[in-house]
């Protein structure tokens, strides 16, 4: 395998062929993905390697302390040979990166082969094509989350360090010396803790990138601008914090931290910058100087890093790992965002050339990623994408005692089975007119259900300016253009389910919705009306943690003359009767899922941006006397078993279970239909958002697409501000 190495003495960066790495126990083996070049410490590094001897002793004079003790210790020849010896060598360069786990070492459960990892530190998350982690120094990467976006998990745990030593607090004025990768970091931080922060930089593109990302003013600190901006901000008392994310061999940072400091605040040194405390100005101030270790307590030691021994929580609240699982959940719920911090993808084998052209200041960058080709072509997802308003519209409300209008388009069996039998005894319900593709379905129909109407023609449905909503109920490969055209008419619509055969199709109709401006619709999802699953779900109780199910499908064979097994025109099976499945996983989640991976046989598992995981098997091969679906939902110390709409349980502190005596499979039909009556005469907004129509939509479609890939799709959808994915 390849890996980065620097040879200290001469300056030398190489990519040198080296052997692999053995999976020990304790840990796991991890193919890179992308690492994270460091443009602050691991550029220091490369710019010494490249000093003169007396450059380098100057440079690091702790190791020339070391140096002496060891001449006073072992004589200057021993002592030389040692030196020279060491500093001649080749020493690995990298410390944050996202990979694969390849292998799984003895007494480690927590990942599996095949997981995403974030991992960290300088001696097990290098720049190199494979590296062993031990157990606390990686973390699994959430569901949804890009590999590049998770490569930034030890930098980004090294600024959250800093910022718990600063202990901010709501309403806190903070100042951040230094914009580089951590200084950026470090004010996203800021800011999502309610923390009001000021940034000082002399690279006006850095501090432009600062107040992009939530930083009120940043300037050069000369300038004065930052001067007046805390003066303004705390009334003239001074910042609160003083967050230290600068390099260099000026003392200017520390001055300027004493400067706009108030009485008794607080500097916390992030970077490695010079720190000869001008005392007058910290003794009157009584400043609090406090240093932030590297991502937080276990840095350094060995008991914690390389054996695997844990701090007990109650002790030590935030370790390494638990920073590292903490900033890939913020990363995960879009409450930092690191990709504007990108600078620079490079293969890794142009790793030396990259190097060079940051030392050489070529390249100017913050965040640098070296890219691993061939681990990427097995991780990065396919995307299925779609493009949605994120505005839900509320409609007039139908004038008191009117009846709700409804026209139907198609009247087959299920229609006439599961819906109609819902409506027609309803006094608040008028059915107007219904259309079929023939005759006499159609009278069949209105002498069945009472429509005052019917016809062959859609038109007698979409051109009735009477109709309140319409129904879609037709064959699969009719519903998105059916559903695009009564938005475009106006209408609210029903449309059972699938809402689309492909993305395209669905694009079509989210354009029918932007176009229009009518986004009533609501898909034929029934189950999560169901009055068990709700009733199991209240008992279950809210939500904390990551959650997992499992939702067994036993789908059983299709009759040899079923339409269903038209899929060239039909679509798949599971194309028109996964959503339903999705959907339940999603409302009892309360979430839509963010990516889908699909094997031939139908397993498939859907990832959630919190972490949870649901697999849906969806079995034709099963016996016709087993239920059709039964689900198994685990969270929090707690089960919710839920078996085929007749028997519902749940276990917690005490246990629930459903009555003995079923009373029929109610799969939410007619609650179902009464809510979307409710949505129509209030005006009141859609049972079901069409984000998430779209979501399940995706989702249900990316199933074959995975399938066909032989890997992960990634759910894409705009998110409202601030929303989790």
């Amino acid at each position: 395998m390849k890996q980065v190495v620097q040879n200290y003495k001469s300056g030398e960066l190489a990519l040198l062929e080296v052997p692999e790495p053995a999976c020990k126990p304790g840990g796991v083996l991890v193919r890179t993905v992308y690492s994270l070049i460091s443009t602050g410490t691991e550029m220091m590094k490369v710019s010494e390697a490249s000093l003169s001897l007396v450059g380098k002793a100057k440079a690091r004079p702790d190791q020339v302390a070391k140096v002496m003790q060891s001449v006073a210790t072992n004589g200057l020849s021993a002592t030389y040979r040692k030196v020279t010896s060491k500093l001649d060598s080749y020493t690995p360069l990298g410390y944050s990166l996202c990979g694969i786990v390849e292998q799984v070492g003895d007494g480690i459960t927590d990942v599996a082969v095949g997981d995403l990892v974030a991992c960290a530190g300088n001696e097990h998350a290098l720049h190199s094509e494979l590296n062993w982690v031990p157990k606390n120094l990686y973390s699994r990467v959430p569901a949804g989350v890009d590999p590049r976006h998770a490569a930034f998990g030890t930098v980004g745990s090294i600024a959250m360090q800093g910022v718990r030593r600063g202990e901010p607090q709501i309403g806190d004025v903070a100042l951040v010396i230094g914009l580089g990768l951590i200084g950026q970091l470090v004010v996203q931080l800021l800011t999502s803790s309610g923390v009001r922060v000021v940034g000082v930089d002399p690279d006006p593109e850095r501090c432009k990138l600062a107040e992009s990302l939530g930083a009120l003013t940043c300037a050069h600190p000369a300038s004065g601008i930052v001067d007046t901006a805390v003066d303004e901000l705390t009334h003239g008392a001074g910042v609160d914090q003083t967050y230290l994310a600068a390099g260099g061999n000026t003392n200017d940072p520390v001055e300027l931290a004493a400067k706009l400091s108030r009485d008794r605040g607080r500097v916390i040194d992030i970077g490695k910058c010079k720190l000869d405390l001008p005392w007058n100005a910290y003794y009157e101030k009584e400043l609090d100087v406090r240093f932030s270790r590297s991502y937080g307590p276990g840095r350094y030691d060995p008991s914690y890093e390389l054996e695997g021994r844990d701090y007990p929580i109650g002790q030590v609240r935030w370790t390494e790992r638990r920073n590292l699982e903490c900033v890939l959940d913020l990363i995960a719920r879009d409450r930092l965002d690191v990709d504007p911090l990108i600078t620079h993808v490079s293969d890794f084998s142009d790793a030396v050339s990259t190097y060079q052209a940051l030392n050489e200041g070529s390249l100017k960058a913050v965040a640098v990623l070296f890219r691993y080709p061939d681990a990427v072509a097995r991780t990065e997802p396919v995307v299925t994408s779609a493009r949605v308003g994120l505005v839900e519209h509320e409609a007039a409300p139908l004038p008191a005692g009117q009846p709700v209008r409804l026209g139907f388009i198609g009247a087959g069996n299920y229609a006439s089975s599961m819906l109609l039998p819902h409506l027609v005894e309803r006094d608040d319900v008028r059915l107007e007119h219904v259309a079929t593709t023939s005759a006499l379905s159609g009278a069949n129909a209105r002498r069945k259900f009472g429509f005052a109407s019917a016809s062959t023609d859609i038109d007698n449905v979409l051109g009735d300016d009477s109709i309140d909503a319409v129904f879609v109920v037709t064959r699969h490969s009719s519903h998105a253009e059916l559903t695009r055209q009564a938005l475009l008419a106006g209408k609210t619509v029903f449309v059972e389910k699938p809402l689309a055969l492909s993305p395209e199709e669905l694009q079509k109709v989210l354009d029918a919705v932007e176009e229009s401006g009518n986004d009533r619709l609501q898909v034929g999802f029934n189950r999560r009306f169901a009055p068990l699953l709700h009733e199991a779900r209240g008992q279950f109780g809210p939500r904390v943690g990551p959650a997992t199910v499992r939702y067994l499908v036993n789908a059983g064979r299709l009759d040899h003359g079923s339409w269903y097994n038209q899929t060239t025109t039909e679509g798949s099976r599971f194309a028109g009767e996964g959503g339903h499945f999705i959907d339940t996983v999603s409302w009892l989640l309360d979430a839509d899922p963010v990516s889908v991976y699909a094997t031939g046989d139908l397993q498939v598992t859907l990832g959630y941006a919190d972490g949870s995981t649901a697999v849906i098997t969806y079995a034709e091969t099963g016996s016709s006397g087993f239920p059709k679906e039964t689900l198994d939902l685990t969270a929090d110390g707690k089960v919710l078993k839920f078996d085929d709409f007749v028997r519902a349980s749940v276990y917690s502190r005490k246990k629930w279970a459903s009555s003995r005596i079923p009373k029929g499979r109610d799969k939410g039909q007619a609650a179902e239909v009464d809510a979307f009556l409710t949505a129509v005469r209030t005006g009141g907004p859609m049972p079901i958002s069409i984000a998430s129509l779209a979501a399940t939509t995706l989702a249900t479609l990316a199933a074959q697409t995975s399938v066909a890939n032989a890997a992960p799709v990634r759910i894409d959808l705009p998110r409202k501000a601030g929303a989790p994915a």
